[in-house]
């Protein structure tokens, strides 16, 4: 079976950016993550072990969007990459990143990456 599992709106404070007050100031950031599984076993049985879990795909948002890089295009494929190696039985997966309120000399509420793998 197919099966989908949305850990939506990690609120994260974090310095990403390519300008020096990016990495002093920082910003707020909303991460979305959509996972793609299979999880008939543990709907059958109410075990958390035969699913994914919610507390580990937040932890590595978290420690991931902690680690200050420039763009976050490289922030969203990090996670993609611990998702992938740390988590059992995924298919495939969405990183969804905004940004809110970029420095980008305009009134714009924000920019979001996504990234499917």
């Amino acid at each position: 079976m197919k099966h989908k599992i949305f850990v939506s709106g990690i609120q994260c404070y974090a310095y990403h950016g390519c300008l020096p007050e990016e990495g002093r100031i920082g910003g707020h950031y909303i991460v979305d993550i959509e996972l793609h599984t299979d999880f008939t076993k543990a709907a059958a049985q109410d075990t958390l072990s035969d699913t994914i879990d919610y507390v580990d795909v937040n932890r590595i948002v978290t420690q991931e969007m902690a680690i200050r890089s420039k763009l976050i295009e490289h922030v969203g494929q990090r996670i993609v990459d611990r998702i992938k190696s740390e988590l059992k039985g995924i298919f495939s997966l969405q990183v969804k990143i905004t940004k809110l309120c970029p420095p980008i000399n305009g009134d714009v509420q924000s920019v979001a990456i996504v990234i499917e793998a």
